[in-house]
């Protein structure tokens, strides 16, 4: 037998290590470096700044020490993962700088905003000023040209909870009661401490682009956005918006619920009834409310347009407003935006090449717009109808609607002056619909919007369309192009805002969505987006779904809702 083993020795293990890049360059360097120095040599000028990488399927902070060889995908500014590790990193340095400046008053973090920024309000003190923004901004700043580390250390769950207790940070302290695991990572900055859902930049100087502005009663903490990811767009004025989010955030305090621990201590002590009551009879107060609006100018609007980004329950919304229409003797005729798109070789098409279903350019507009005047005006119209398997236009309905009738336009663009050439704006009615959820995990740790309507979505494709959890994780990027480019811009153009949220449905969801998330394999490029909203689940107590009323929005996306087969059929044909 011929000996075969002299390929296969013990040695010492080598000093240094490599690492390959997605475009199958390979970097080497010294053992246990951080992956941060590695990829120095990747990061140009012309490209958005490295927070984080992705080492063998794994999201990891740069701080992470490459030990065995791997396999590295950075992660910039530019994408969603990038600019999660700069806001969350933004907020910590914000806090901190905010503890030094004003150390006797309290800071929260509350909502995003559609331009790039998260309001924020103060405690314990008046609202910040001009001056006081300026001297807390200029502070931040001095921070991050110290170019301060951020410290990270695992502390037993006990512990973290005690130096809560004893800050008085009680937010945190019942956020902790419920969490699971028997750890809890803290950050340190200058000397302050916190909990932070995630990761962080290695130190401050990676935090440079930033600014604060005075907004209502609280400031706005300013950050670029992902297609600019090293520019300050300039802000918008956001008043609906922001008495929106206000408005939730007093329904919360009814409820004595504004954060996540306070959510779990309910459920835990049997309050589910009661928190599921309030929040679905606070919703129908709101549909009413928006009834009642267009109950008093009746004799003027003739369209009614409702428009929202994805998963927001725009369907049932929709339904719901109109039952209450119909309860006050109104009687809308629900017309379909998808019957006017253009013929399939007729849309246009994105920077990939692609078709643009999103466009407002997809649809016909100057026949929805004649066709809105005619049936206005008491004439017989007959109807399109896009087939989706051919890509064409198609012959519709013929109808004819009565003069008390008003025609309710569900769609993305319901808010674009553009969707309407020409037609008379005083004779619509515009609301925006969108789950703007304030339910916080803690007063730095925001729960965000985009999230909830995600899980949403997971859990409704799952059920109706039989999709992966990976399939939607997969298709969520272009759809929040879409929103971005087409629906946010125009929010404010609302008459007014319907919140969808609900303040239990992440413990609702859980359940549901839990399972469809663990079915994302390791190694699946969607696998560090499943991970993450498993890990964000998790501090969620769940809650049985057979207390959900059966006309919940909710019931859109877990089923069973008793709006599903409610049409307004009309006897006009």
């Amino acid at each position: 037998m011929v000996a075969q083993g002299k390929e296969f020795k013990f040695v010492h293990p080598r000093s240094n290590v490599e690492i390959e890049l997605p475009d199958k360059r390979t970097i080497r360097g010294p053992r246990c470096a951080p992956v941060g120095d590695f990829l120095k040599l990747v990061q140009t000028d012309d490209m958005p700044p490295i927070v984080g990488a992705i080492v063998n399927g794994e999201l990891r902070e740069l701080t992470f020490p490459i030990k065995i060889d791997s396999r590295v995908t950075p992660v910039t500014m530019g994408e969603a993962d990038g600019m999660r590790i700069y806001r969350r990193s933004l907020t910590f340095l914000l806090e901190t700088a905010f503890e030094q400046v004003f150390p006797d008053a309290g800071l929260i973090v509350d909502h995003s905003v559609a331009s790039g920024g998260y309001y924020c309000h103060v405690t314990g003190r008046n609202p910040l000023n001009e001056d006081d923004l300026a001297k807390l901004e200029a502070h931040m700043h001095a921070l991050v040209r110290a170019d301060k580390p951020f410290l990270r250390k695992e502390i037993p769950l006990a512990e973290a909870i005690e130096i809560f207790r004893k800050e008085g940070a009680l937010d945190k302290v019942r956020l902790l009661m419920y969490r699971k695991k028997d750890y809890l990572t803290v950050y340190q900055l200058d000397g302050h401490r916190d909990y932070h859902h995630g990761y962080m930049v290695p130190s401050t100087g990676y935090l440079r682009w930033f600014g604060l502005m005075v907004t209502g009663n609280g400031f706005t903490l300013r950050f670029p956005r992902r297609h600019a990811p090293t520019t300050l767009l300039p802000p918008p004025e956001y008043p609906k918006l922001l008495n929106t989010f206000l408005q939730y955030g007093e329904w919360l305090n009814r409820l004595g619920i504004d954060n996540v621990g306070a959510l779990n201590e309910a459920i835990q002590s049997n309050r589910s009834r009661e928190v599921i009551l309030v929040t679905e009879a606070l919703h129908e107060q709101r549909v009413n409310e928006i009834a009642a609006l267009i109950a008093a100018r009746s004799k003027d609007i003739r369209v009614i347009m409702i428009a929202g980004p994805s998963s927001s329950g725009k369907t049932t919304f929709s339904k719901r407003l109109s039952i209450q229409l119909l309860a006050r003797g109104l009687s809308p005729f629900p017309l379909e935006l998808d019957s006017y798109f253009v013929d399939r070789e007729q849309t246009p098409r994105d920077e990939n090449g692609d078709y643009d279903f999103e466009s407002v350019r997809a649809l016909n507009r100057q026949r929805l717009s004649e066709d809105l005047s005619r049936l206005i005006a008491g004439e017989e119209v007959t109807l399109p109808h896009y087939d989706f398997l051919t890509g064409k236009s198609t012959t519709g309905d013929t109808i004819k609607l009565s003069p008390e009738d008003m025609i309710i336009l569900e769609g993305i663009h319901g808010l674009n002056p553009e969707l309407l050439p020409g037609f008379p704006i005083e004779q619509t009615f515009r609301i925006f619909a969108s789950a703007l959820t304030q339910l916080n995990l803690d007063h730095h740790n925001r729960v965000s919007t985009t999230d909830t309507r995600l899980i949403r979505r997971i859990v409704r494709d799952a059920r109706e369309r039989g999709y992966s959890a990976a399939a939607t994780i997969q298709r969520w990027e272009s759809v929040r192009r879409g929103e971005k480019r087409y629906i946010f811009p125009y929010q404010e153009n609302s008459d007014v805002m319907f919140n969808s949220a609900l303040v239990y449905e992440l413990s609702a969801l859980k359940p549901l969505a839990e399972p469809l998330l663990r079915q994302v394999q390791f190694g699946q490029p969607e696998y560090v987006e499943a991970k993450r909203l498993l890990a964000f689940l998790d501090w969620f107590l769940p809650l049985e779904s057979d207390l959900i009323p059966d006309n919940s929005i909710l019931r859109e996306f877990i089923g069973g809702s008793i709006l599903r087969e409610f049409k307004l059929w009309h006897n006009h044909h």
